[in-house]
């Protein structure tokens, strides 16, 4: 956690980190629990691609992510899901909780995410969620794609 506070105060960005005693791992569990609509929540998968890793940050609403849509905006052959052994690895977080912010990989970003003052998703830790403003996705990460 302290490293997300640190990279929030040197990018000067807004942010709230929000602890919670019950673990969120679903963006309906998040939307439920906060009282949000489901579109505001924002988890973050990780792609294993012929090019490498990529983390994907989708909107709740979404429900499916089409894969090969997201091989073409990213130039790749091959794009799935990565595993949770390949997760936990290249991000440090398991499953359910990753963080949207400082894990080093280039990231896609749902458009339907922009819509909203703020999002809601992951921190790194299950009984803890990030709420940002979805444009701060942009000056913290690498983005390198936008999903329509």
């Amino acid at each position: 956690m302290e490293n997300l506070q640190v990279l929030f105060q040197e990018k000067n960005v807004p942010f709230e980190l929000i602890n919670h005693k019950v673990p969120i791992h679903t963006a309906q569990e998040g939307a439920t629990y906060f009282g949000i609509t489901i579109g505001q929540t924002a988890p973050t998968l990780i792609l294993k691609t012929d090019k490498g890793f990529f983390a994907l940050i989708v909107s709740g609403e979404r429900g499916h992510v089409n894969l090969d849509e997201v091989a073409r905006i990213l130039g790749c052959h091959k794009v799935k899901l990565a595993g949770a052994r390949e997760v936990e690895k290249v991000t440090g977080c398991s499953v359910g909780s990753i963080s949207m912010v400082g894990h080093d990989l280039p990231c896609v970003i749902d458009k339907r995410l922009f819509q909203y003052s703020y999002i809601y998703g992951g921190s790194g830790e299950a009984t803890c969620t990030l709420k940002i403003n979805p444009s701060a996705l942009e000056k913290i990460n690498e983005v390198v794609a936008i999903l329509d």
